[in-house]
């Protein structure tokens, strides 16, 4: 994979980072921010744009990464598969949501070649998870404390998870064999939701 200051798409500015991700596991690529997690408290919030060159596949890729220190060191992970965005955690390999036909239906497909803003909140304390598109939460893509049939019910098989977050990395990384070129753009992390304004 490689990663580059790019001029020829950009959401907010004039330039975006472009990153052309390979379709094997050892082809992946991210940039990373190990600085500013660290230092939002408990509740981390994200958002970021992203714009995607074709559609997501119906294998399992990731493009954003925190490292969890409270679970073996192991990566909360968000990404697609089944060709919609959704959550997984690296430890057991949970997913959000749940790959059932109901679940998917819960998330979205990505549009191809658009911008798209994506927030997400990690609640470290509670172990809550939210993330939005667009300004629109995604009932999907919430784990809360009462566990949801199709939604989180298997993210509760780990009743102990509350992650300690220690990074961020952004990029590609492709497990069931799927490139893509992906840009980029105003990247923001803060303790209170962002918005995509």
């Amino acid at each position: 994979g490689r990663i580059a200051v790019d001029d020829a798409q950009a959401h907010g500015g004039s330039r975006s980072v472009r990153v052309d991700g390979g379709g094997g596991y050892c082809d992946h690529v991210f940039f990373a921010n190990t600085a500013v997690i660290s230092t939002l408290g408990g509740v981390v919030f994200g958002r970021f744009f992203v714009r995607f060159a074709d559609a997501l596949g119906d294998g399992h890729v990731t493009f954003v990464t925190m490292r969890d220190m409270a679970d073996g060191n192991r990566d909360l992970r968000m990404g697609g598969q089944s060709r919609i965005f959704m959550w997984n955690r690296e430890s057991d390999d949970a997913t959000l949501p749940s790959l059932s036909p109901a679940g998917i239906a819960l998330s979205l497909a990505p549009t191809p070649q658009q911008w798209t803003c994506v927030e997400f909140m990690v609640d470290q304390d509670s172990a809550e998870l939210r993330t939005w598109i667009d300004g629109s939460e995604l009932a999907g893509l919430v784990v809360d404390a009462e566990p949801t049939p199709d939604v989180d019910q298997q993210w509760h098989n780990k009743p102990d998870w509350k992650p300690v977050l220690e990074d961020i990395k952004l990029g590609w990384e492709s497990y069931a064999g799927q490139t893509m070129v992906l840009h980029v753009d105003d990247i923001a992390l803060a303790s209170a939701r962002i918005g995509c304004d």
